[in-house]
């Protein structure tokens, strides 16, 4: 095996402590004779136990060998990688390489583990390359992740040319991208010593836009602007504003959901990240997907300044924001910055004060497209409610006593809103089960 990895050249950049690597570290042991049979056994163990972690994360099953492989060639982030991602197919020298990779691949798919097996007398990797994994709940692990790489490992091992495999793995790369961004819907990000780290959103909501009740005008403002987003025609920025659980969030997951087949990925990114904002936007500028960089309850106190940074980045600075990133944004306040009577009055010691509200106004003004969420009417909660309660067969009230109890619920709970309502369905499901 290590014969085999030593001879990657595009795909060579595994990281010394990845699972390939060390595996190959420790065939080169064992034909050199030279080893003790507990430690070599001990490193394998361990290496296998890793195949195993990552199966589960990923829900793998029947070979884990060659999911493992598979998930390799589609997280490897090389040149050639990243143009097949943009361009596909195509012709050029690099293809002899990535030929040459593909070829070690396909024998890797395919390696005997027998002999070694046989010669330290263990049977793991012929455990793991027919397994049959503990059937898991979806949030236990993320179904699109695997449902893509076991499809793909299926018709890479039974590829029966290189070609064949040349054409499979850079087609997926063209489809669906390479990397964690080609996989995964959303993303948050850690920033350690000027690096950035995406870390993938695996437990995401599978919200639609239909399980927002009513809405229907915000809803289309909303569709509209992502539509013109991902064709690649004009769009603006959006802010979502107004009350309290009328389902702003729940719209921007939904439109996540509805667009990700189209290439549309999400960042989520907090109020203590703003200043790595163009960061990230430097990291996936160039990249083949459209990104929605997503601020929930943006909004910002009267001493607090990061707007003023947050503005510049948005909107203003030297460099044209490109074309593949948009903003969206939720907040309870329109305006976002908290103002204060003294901002409009011209009793305090400031000459320009008229400049101040102007400069406290302009980071709305970055935002060109705004829909406004506003508490639904009592007429609309109970529509809601009947809505929610329709989806769980096992509360069997009349209209009449859902309205009532609906009503109870509300004015000891916050007053009415969607979020209000859904609390209220969760509750009368729960006691159905008593």
């Amino acid at each position: 095996m290590f014969r085999e990895v030593s001879k990657l050249i595009l795909y060579r950049n595994l990281g010394e402590d990845s699972i390939l690597k060390q595996l190959a570290g420790v065939y080169k042991r064992f034909d050199s004779c030279h080893y003790r049979q507990d430690e070599l056994v001990t490193d394998i163990f361990r290496q296998v136990k890793a195949i195993l972690d990552l199966g589960t994360t990923y829900g793998f099953d029947r070979n884990l060998w060659q999911d493992y492989l598979t998930y390799v060639l589609i997280t490897n982030e090389n040149s050639f990688s990243l143009t097949s991602e943009k361009v596909g197919k195509n012709e050029g020298t690099v293809n002899h390489f990535a030929e040459n990779d593909f070829r070690v691949f396909m024998n890797l798919f395919h390696f005997d583990f027998r002999p070694l097996e046989e010669a330290l007398g263990i049977d793991c990797f012929s455990t793991i390359v027919n397994y049959r994994a503990i059937p898991k709940q979806e949030r236990m692990y993320n179904r699109n992740v695997s449902q893509k790489v076991r499809a793909l490992s299926d018709r890479l091992a039974a590829a029966e040319d290189v070609e064949t495999f040349f054409d499979e793995v850079v087609g997926f790369y063209r489809e669906y991208g390479v990397g964690m961004f080609g996989l995964n819907k959303a993303f948050r990000f850690t920033s350690e010593g000027g690096s950035l780290n995406f870390i993938p959103i695996k437990n995401l909501e599978m919200v639609v836009l239909d399980d927002l009740v009513g809405y229907e005008i915000q809803k289309k403002k909303l569709i509209d602007n992502t539509e013109a987003f991902v064709r690649g025609l004009p769009c603006n920025n959006c802010l979502l504003y107004g009350d309290a659980g009328t389902g702003k969030s729940t719209s921007i997951k939904a439109i996540l959901n509805q667009y990700y087949d189209r290439g549309l990925r999400m960042i989520e990114i907090y109020k203590h990240q703003y200043r790595d904002l163009s960061s990230v936007i430097s990291h996936i500028k160039n990249r083949n997907y459209r990104f929605i960089i997503y601020m929930d309850d943006l909004s910002f106190e009267e001493f607090e300044t990061e707007y003023k940074f947050l503005k510049a980045v948005i909107e203003g600075g030297m460099e044209t924001k490109p074309d593949n990133i948009l903003i969206y944004a939720t907040s309870n306040r329109r305006h976002l910055i908290r103002e204060l009577w003294t901002d409009r009055s011209d009793r305090d010691n400031e000459l320009h004060r008229s400049d101040t509200m102007t400069e406290k106004l302009s980071l709305a003004a970055r935002f060109g497209v705004t829909i406004n969420y506003t508490k639904p009417t009592q007429k609309e909660f109970f529509a809601i409610v009947k809505h929610l309660a329709g989806k769980y067969p096992q509360i069997s009230l009349t209209d009449e006593e859902l309205f009532a109890e609906a009503n109870k619920w509300e004015l000891s709970h916050g007053g009415i809103s969607g979020r209000t309502a859904q609390q209220f369905i969760n509750y009368l499901a729960g006691m159905a089960h008593e």
